[in-house]
């Protein structure tokens, strides 16, 4: 039985709680997380932009992958926080781990999966928001490049209804 579908803060205390099963192309590495994410970021930084990566974060506990990854570390930052990793057959972004250097500062506290591995249809009603990845300087909080949305709905849904009144 599918859990009943929840548009964020539209229905206070309503939460979905289905699993997410998701693969690469290949099928080579799969993924599950316990839930969907709360919320779904589309950076607009080189590396999430070039990996084609739309981020759900999870707690490492929550997530189970299983398959052969590679990895991948940016090189143009000196104390990068993020490893992705992708599949070394058919190229997919799949997921990120947080470098040795992230954990001993922060604690193994998040993992980032890439959520385009998902149809969309099974992320209808979780907030996409738009962070500004390219300006944002490592520290701190971020602005955002544009007004999130709600996956699932279209702008025309979003519009109130007018009766033969007119309202």
């Amino acid at each position: 039985m599918r859990a009943e579908l929840c548009l964020s803060r539209t229905r206070p205390g309503c939460y979905r709680t289905e699993m997410l099963k998701l693969s690469c192309l290949c099928g080579q590495i799969r993924v599950e997380t316990a839930k969907p994410p709360d919320f779904i970021h589309e950076c607009n930084c080189t590396l999430c932009s070039k990996s084609g990566a739309r981020w759900g974060y999870f707690h490492p506990s929550e997530v189970s992958v299983e398959g052969a990854s590679a990895g991948y570390c940016r090189e143009d930052k000196a104390d990068p926080n993020a490893l992705l990793q992708f599949c070394a057959q058919c190229g997919v972004t799949t997921h990120f781990v947080l470098t040795e250097q992230a954990v001993a500062k922060h604690g193994n506290v998040v993992m980032g999966v890439n959520m385009r591995l998902a149809d969309e249809k099974d992320l209808a009603g979780i907030e996409l928001r738009y962070p500004d990845g390219q300006a944002w300087s490592g520290e701190g909080g971020f602005g955002y490049v544009r007004e999130a949305r709600i996956i699932g709905r279209t702008a025309s849904s979003e519009q109130p209804l007018a009766g033969p009144g007119g309202a």
